[in-house]
């Protein structure tokens, strides 16, 4: 019966992953999202992680690193920040990883379009990319931190 109740403990938890989709999909931006799963722990709040990761959003406006690599360097730069050779080892890693998953991690090429124009945002919302792509990058890019915290 314990093990009953842990799993069902456990499935009422949401994890990390569940949460920042689900921040994404509400009214928060990729960055946003990804930084605000881990602030608490790492020592901030979730409101001042919102307000931190504001304008990194849509590859920092400009279709450039995808805001949900730049939520993810946020909180890996609260975790690791005060060892310059970490937080390269930790930067290098999570780009490594989010690249081979997703081919890029320059939002322009990861949508295929460039949603700094009002065109590429036209294109982008026409093929349903907001909602049915960005959480997958969302997504992996918290997986990839949790790992490479839990390392």
């Amino acid at each position: 019966m314990n093990s009953f109740i842990f799993v069902e403990v456990q499935s009422i938890i949401m994890s990390k992953i569940d949460e920042a989709v689900e921040l994404f999909e509400g009214s928060y931006l990729c960055s946003q999202a990804v930084f605000a799963v881990f602030s608490e722990e790492l020592g901030i709040s979730k409101e001042d992680a919102f307000k931190i990761g504001a304008c990194f959003g849509s590859g920092m406006r400009q279709g450039e690193v995808c805001g949900a690599c730049t939520g993810a360097l946020m909180a890996l730069g609260l975790k690791y920040g005060e060892s310059k050779q970490k937080c390269d080892e930790v930067s290098d890693r999570f780009f490594k990883e989010f690249k081979k998953e997703n081919g890029s991690f320059i939002c322009r090429d990861i949508l295929e379009c460039d949603i700094s124009t009002p065109e590429g945002v036209k294109y982008a919302r026409d093929k349903n990319l907001f909602k049915e792509f960005c959480p997958k990058m969302v997504a992996s890019a918290v997986k990839i931190t949790e790992k490479i915290m839990d390392d």
